[in-house]
């Protein structure tokens, strides 16, 4: 079934296999710890809030770090910077282990720890995502970036659910220290790259991995950054690849919205909300199983814009089946309803997994190899940052109108808001994967 099942291409490439193999183990121990944190700090403090500011102090250090390590990454050896990066965030998750073996019971010291974990990661996946399209041909770069999705969806659903488990069955220091043990096979993929030095833009091999060429003179800082974000301002179809995420991030993403799902409309609580939250992720489990046909395909602006637009239309009938159920707060879980919403969450989920593939290539493929660091800088801060806006901008839509409407309204406004960005930016719409062109 080679059409169907995801091409294994770019696991023939040593290095990129070492290195997929070694990230997916780690992303598994992040996402463990991930939870056995929040788990930690409600256990110290009882208190909703005090777990919610973990996620400030993983932001803030991601947003502000992730565009100056962009820029790291493009003044210096790729290998060493996601080397030295990595490092840090082994320590840091050792010392983790360290607070929760000898337990020190400090709330301060764990926001403390995630704070500097995040900030190292700021600079680490910038690096981690421009090193690739230096390991594979330009051709298979859709098809290295679904298997580099697919490794994350199954590290995102295994993840937490192992933590959860560890923790109910060992305690914390059990799971830290797992997390402490996988990421080691991070560091070993990374110790066994070769070196990956700058690579001045007019060197850029079209056909095939860049060649190493003498580092480009290093100009290290903000002023960097402002070349990279100009940069972008500039070149549209990159810009494009932004926009459109932002816009379904945004205006639609509806994770916000499944707390209240579970309680007062389709019922079940906690265990609704966790399968709902689960349903986006193996949706994209599935669309990154099922890749292989994705390979060979040129017209990737269009597979985008068709593919937000599908996630836009999940949501909306998402937000269907919360309008036909009501609120009720039903004493048991409404089964038509929960599988109608895992279903449409699903396809939500494979179709924001496409588009993310595409979006990847497109900004690996078409980017200059000198500027490859700080528009993944930028990558970080909008993955990061725009799902954290769309809580905002959804919930507040549900304060007004309803869970239900909140989705139908999100849905409606990202169709409308990819539309008329297709229609203004038709250079996106004929981009042609086989000529790259920023």
């Amino acid at each position: 079934m080679p059409r169907l099942l995801a091409d294994t291409a770019p696991l023939r490439v040593g290095a990129f296999r070492r290195l997929w193999w070694g990230l997916g183990i780690s992303n598994l121990g992040t996402q463990l710890t991930a939870v056995a944190v929040g788990l930690q700090v409600y256990a110290l403090t009882g208190s909703t809030l005090a777990v919610g500011i973990l996620g400030i102090c993983a932001l803030v250090p991601l947003v502000v770090l992730g565009l100056y390590g962009g820029a790291l990454v493009d003044q210096f050896d790729r290998r060493k910077v996601a080397l030295v990066a990595s490092t840090g965030l082994f320590v840091v998750t050792a010392l983790l282990a360290v607070q929760a073996w000898l337990q020190l019971e400090s709330v301060e010291l764990l926001y403390a720890l995630v704070a500097l974990q995040s900030a190292a990661s700021a600079v680490n996946n910038p690096a981690r995502s421009a090193i690739i399209p230096r390991l594979v041909p330009i051709s298979q770069l859709a098809a290295a970036n679904a298997l580099q999705t697919l490794a994350w969806n199954v590290a995102l659903t295994l993840g937490p659910l192992l933590g959860a488990v560890l923790v109910a069955w060992q305690g914390f220091p059990i799971a830290y220290t797992l997390d402490t043990l996988l990421f080691t096979a991070s560091l070993y993929a990374l110790w066994r790259l070769p070196d990956i030095p700058p690579q001045p833009a007019d060197d850029a091999d079209e056909d095939g991995p860049a060649q190493r060429s003498a580092p480009a003179r290093r100009v290290v800082g903000w002023r960097s950054v402002l070349d990279g974000l100009r940069y972008l301002g500039t070149r549209p179809n990159l810009r494009m690849t932004f926009l459109l995420d932002l816009s379904a991030m945004i205006l639609a993403m509806p994770r916000v919205l499944f707390p209240a799902v579970g309680v007062v409309l389709i019922g079940g609580g906690e265990a609704t909300t966790g399968a709902l939250t689960a349903a986006i992720a193996v949706g994209a489990v599935l669309a990154s199983m099922l890749s292989g046909g994705l390979s060979g395909v040129r017209a990737q602006g269009k597979v985008i814009v068709g593919a937000i637009a599908v996630f836009a239309l999940a949501v909306i009938g998402f937000g269907v089946v919360l309008l036909l159920v009501g609120e009720t707060s039903p004493d048991g879980v409404i089964v038509w309803a929960l599988v109608a919403a895992f279903v449409l969450l699903a396809v939500a989920g494979a179709a924001d997994s496409i588009s993310s593939i595409f979006r990847q290539t497109i900004l690996q493929a078409a980017t200059p190899d000198a500027m490859r660091g700080r528009l993944q800088g930028v990558f970080v801060v909008v993955v990061a940052g725009g799902p954290r806006l769309g809580d905002l901008v959804v919930g507040a839509e549900a304060s007004w109108f309803g869970e239900g409407l909140a989705a139908v309204i999100g849905g409606a406004l990202c169709l409308v808001a990819i539309a008329v960005l297709g229609l203004t930016q038709r250079r996106f719409l004929a981009y042609d994967g086989a000529r790259p062109a920023p």
